[in-house]
């Protein structure tokens, strides 16, 4: 089987700037899915009160592990930007912990993907942000 899909995936993912400042890490992909994770920094702190990381962090590790399973998604193509991305914020972030984003291509059309996503930190069973969105498909031929 090629996966040549998958290796596109990660390439995307290691080339953008602002997840390896994050401390982004791929922890897992497979053919449509993506998980990725994000260590806590103090850096991204929103509130200097709770030290309750900012939600546009949060934000920016769901965008990216969408983009990520359309890119290891078989039918996406080589590349994809974010058209819409609908962002529902459950519960603060535990300061200290790690969150990890957890997305799923589930529908792809000639020019649109569509993915699910959920974040957590080590409370898995109460998420802290879920995720709709729309990711452009770019279709050509992916590089080996």
């Amino acid at each position: 089987m090629d996966h040549t899909h998958l290796k596109a995936a990660r390439q995307f993912i290691d080339a953008i700037p602002h997840s390896r400042r994050l401390g982004m890490v791929m922890e897992d992909l497979t053919d449509g899915q993506a998980v990725i994770s994000m260590p806590y920094d103090e850096a991204l702190i929103g509130d200097p009160v709770s030290k309750v990381i900012h939600g546009g962090a949060v934000s920016a590790l769901m965008d990216t592990a969408g983009g990520a399973a359309v890119m290891a998604h078989p039918k996406a193509g080589i590349g994809t930007a974010t058209l819409d991305l609908r962002i529902d914020y459950m519960r603060s972030a535990t300061p200290g912990q790690r969150i990890t984003a957890t997305a799923t291509c589930y529908h792809v059309t000639r020019s649109v993907a569509f993915v699910r996503a959920t974040a957590c930190d080590d409370d898995t069973q109460l998420p802290v942000a879920t995720a709709t969105g729309a990711f452009t498909v770019i279709k050509g031929k992916a590089s080996s």
